[in-house]
Parts: C-alpha cells; sequence; structure tokens
C-alpha cells in the first residue's frame, strides 16, 4: 500500500474502533480512530488519503449522513460501512450516497482486509466500470422475475420476511430466489450484490 494510505475508523463503540485498529495494525496499515463523525469531520486534514470505516448506526451523525456530508463537501474517499444485522435498509442507503461496501457485523479480519485493499484499488476500477456494467445488464436478464422481484427487494433493504410477505411466499422460498440470484449474477456477498444493481439503476 501507499505510504500515504491511512485507515480512518469512525465508530462510537470504543471496543469496536480498538478491534479494527488492532486488526489493520497488525496487518500493517496505519489507522487513525474516531468516536464520532464530528470528530472525523473536524480532523480532516489530508483525511481523503486512504479510505474511511464507519459504523453506519452513530449517535448524532449516522454514516449515512456522514457520506453525505463528505459528498457536499466534495471530499472523495472511498468509505466501507460496517453494520448490524437489523442496518441493512442503512447499509444500503450508504452504498447509495457513494460507499464501496458494506460488511455484517460480527466481521472476519479476512473481509475487512478485503475490503480495505479493494478501496486502495479503486482507481482501476473505476476504469472498467462501463466493461463491468454492461456485464451486471448481461446478467440482470438471465434473472427470473420472481427472481428480480427478490432482488428489488434486497436491494431497497427489506428483510427476506418483509419480501416475503410482498410477493405471498415463504422467507425460506426468498432465501431460495436470493440464493439462485446471487448465484447468476456471480455476487459473493450481499454488499457486491447491492453494488452491481446501484450499478445497473436498479436502486433508482
Amino acid at each position: 500500500m501507499p505510504d500515504n494510505f491511512v485507515v480512518h475508523i469512525v465508530d462510537d463503540d470504543e471496543a469496536v474502533r480498538q478491534s479494527l485498529a488492532f486488526m489493520l495494525s497488525t496487518a500493517g496499515i496505519p489507522v487513525r480512530v474516531y468516536e464520532s463523525a464530528t470528530s472525523f469531520l473536524n480532523a480532516l486534514g489530508n483525511a481523503q488519503e486512504g479510505c474511511l470505516i464507519t459504523d453506519v448506526c452513530m449517535p448524532e451523525m449516522t454514516g449515512v449522513e456522514l457520506l453525505r456530508e463528505l459528498k457536499s463537501r466534495s471530499i472523495e474517499i472511498p468509505a466501507i460501512v460496517i453494520t448490524g444485522q437489523g442496518d441493512i435498509a442503512l447499509a444500503v442507503e450508504a452504498m447509495k450516497a457513494g460507499a464501496i461496501d458494506f460488511i455484517e457485523k460480527p466481521f472476519e479480519e479476512a473481509v475487512i482486509l478485503a475490503s480495505v485493499r479493494a478501496a486502495e484499488e479503486r482507481g482501476a476500477l473505476k476504469g472498467k466500470r462501463a466493461e463491468t456494467g454492461a456485464a451486471v445488464a448481461a446478467r440482470l436478464t438471465t434473472l427470473s422475475i420472481r427472481e428480480r422481484q427478490v432482488l428489488e427487494g434486497v436491494v431497497a433493504g427489506k428483510p427476506n420476511k418483509t419480501i416475503a410477505r410482498d410477493l405471498g411466499i415463504s422467507p425460506r422460498t426468498v432465501e431460495v430466489y436470493r440464493a439462485n440470484l446471487m448465484a447468476k449474477m456471480e455476487a459473493g456477498s450481499l454488499s457486491e450484490l447491492v453494488r452491481m444493481a446501484l450499478l445497473a439503476s436498479l436502486g433508482d
């Protein structure tokens, strides 16, 4: 990683902050920690060098609001949001606001490190956006009507039970459709699936 690459960790939970800081520092990645979105904004300086890891649910200013504030200031920094199972709708909103990934708690070290490395390589990925968009569009055409409906529910941040109720099917059937569409879309994670759908403007 470049010498000026720093991971900025924003979380109101000290235990989570310290856990992430230790995990990344052990991997040789410089980190800075902040107890709130406000403290991060107040200490911006050269914070755009590197990437941001922020909790999605925080008092005063949420992770989504933080990303929107950064966007309003024309500050481009790749952001990863971490979220609890009940915060998926907010995590999807964060991706719509510009986050490159969301990771559910409890998170594994390998998942965090892979996401941080993807953030570092975002420049190369941007160059492939058009090609990736065409590939995603092609995969979308392989989905059945029901799989497409389930995907739209996922992108809306709805839990399986809500999608099931909306479509008049069982939650277990939703899980089956979701597994099938993830395979067809070649998505390795829920956040990757959402990112693909947003790339195809499915979540607009």
